[in-house]
């Protein structure tokens, strides 16, 4: 099992956690990767938070939408809805993404069905989010829960997998590259 462990602010702050304690849990727990998702601070605020994690942790850094912070990690993942926001063409978004990230950053997306895997695969990105796989008390929007057929879809991609929604740390998968998990970590 290779861990992606979310860390998002709004739960921090629900749980009393310090963005360090999450940093000692993600390290504890061998995480390869940390995301950091921040959807109501400012951009200020969140570069800051991306610096305490760079220097606290050794693995792999991305950040949730904000690209502009691209200096300050190793990559920016975006979700669908975050992807349209820059262009309804979500091939034109990621063309438009690699010019602000250069491809020696990673760049990955949230997919939810076979159609999303498939136009990811003729992408220029570097994995793919596939989720929910549970329902979930930290997410409310979601819509579809992929349940056992994660795993069938996931071999669809031509990119890493991180599962995601629900996704405990001893789930089995075959066609899995990261287990992504947030509150489960808590």
């Amino acid at each position: 099992m290779r861990l992606y462990a979310l860390c998002d602010q709004d739960l921090l702050d629900k749980k009393g956690l310090s963005l360090i304690d999450f940093i000692e849990i993600a390290k504890r727990d061998n995480a390869e990767i940390i995301q950091y998702r921040n959807k109501h601070s400012d951009i200020d605020t969140i570069k800051n938070q991306l610096i305490i994690i760079k220097k606290n942790f050794d693995g792999i850094l991305i950040v949730n939408d904000a690209y502009e912070l691209i200096e300050f990690c190793d990559g920016v993942h975006l979700g669908q809805e975050d992807l349209k926001k820059i262009d309804n063409d979500i091939s034109k978004a990621i063309s438009f993404l690699r010019k602000q990230i250069s491809t020696d950053k990673l760049l990955g997306i949230s997919t939810h069905n076979e159609i999303e895997i498939l136009q990811a695969n003729k992408l220029d990105i570097d994995y793919i989010g596939l989720g929910a796989y549970r329902t979930t008390t930290t997410k409310d929007d979601i819509t579809l829960v992929l349940g056992d057929d994660i795993d069938r879809l996931a071999s669809i991609s031509k990119y890493p997998v991180g599962v995601i929604g629900g996704v405990k740390m001893d789930d089995k998968f075959e066609h899995v590259t990261y287990h992504v998990i947030g509150s489960g970590l808590l």
